[in-house]
Formats: C-alpha cells, sequence, structure tokens
C-alpha cells in the first residue's frame, strides 16, 4: 500500500488520532485560512466588510437572536468564499487551459458567494428595517 492511500477500509493510514489528529486539524485550518487570506483578494476585502459589520451589529440595539443573526450571515459568507477559493484551487490544479467545465464550477462558486452576499443584506435589511 502507497503512503496516503487509503486502507481496505476506505480509511486514511495515517495513524493521527484523539488529540493529535485535533491538533492536526487545527494546524490545516490555519494554513488553509492563511493562503486563502494571502491568495485571494475577494477573501481580504470580505474580512473587511464583516469586520465592519460585526462591530456595528455589536453597537446595535437589537435583541440577542437579532445581533447572532447578523453575525451568523456574516460567518456564512466567509465560509462560502473559503470554499469558493478551495474550488478555484481544485480547477486551477487540474488545468489554466479554458474550458466549459471549470469555467461552470468557478461560476457556480462565485454564483454561491453571490447568494451568501444577498442572504447578508437581506437579513441586515429585516433586522434594521423591520
Amino acid at each position: 500500500m502507497q503512503p496516503g492511500q487509503p486502507k481496505g477500509n476506505g480509511k486514511y493510514a495515517h495513524g493521527k488520532t484523539g488529540l493529535r489528529r485535533i491538533l492536526h486539524t487545527v494546524i490545516h485550518s490555519r494554513d488553509g485560512f492563511v493562503a486563502t487570506f494571502k491568495g485571494e483578494a475577494a477573501f481580504r476585502q470580505l474580512l473587511l466588510l464583516h469586520g465592519a459589520l460585526a462591530t456595528v451589529a455589536l453597537l446595535l440595539d437589537v435583541s440577542r437572536s437579532e445581533r447572532a443573526l447578523m453575525l451568523m450571515v456574516c460567518f456564512v459568507s466567509l465560509l462560502v468564499e473559503l470554499l469558493n477559493s478551495a474550488i478555484e484551487a481544485v480547477v486551477d490544479r487540474i488545468s489554466l487551459e479554458h474550458h466549459p467545465l471549470s469555467k461552470n464550477a468557478k461560476d457556480m462558486g462565485s454564483a454561491a458567494q453571490s447568494t451568501a452576499l444577498l442572504m447578508v443584506a437581506t437579513v441586515w435589511a429585516v433586522v434594521l428595517l423591520g
């Protein structure tokens, strides 16, 4: 069996369990966050936007559940951008040549982020204007 290949039961033989597995998960998550921050201007822009929105949400006179919802949709948008960036990285890893399926994958990731931002705007508008 090659290193890094799954065993016959479909599980990878990395040997990490318990706290060691959690530590490695945190390290890989940090690496993904840093790579996205360094490589994706859109992610940096969204961090600024949602950082500002989070600050405003904490200062507004709204209920705890409204504040939680306003903060939650900001985190959802950041999560969608992380996934969108991952899709783009995989598509670019496969090939940099133009292909309709590559375009579709990138456009779908962009559409997901647009939908997330629409959700942010809708929730904020309902809370502030409702």
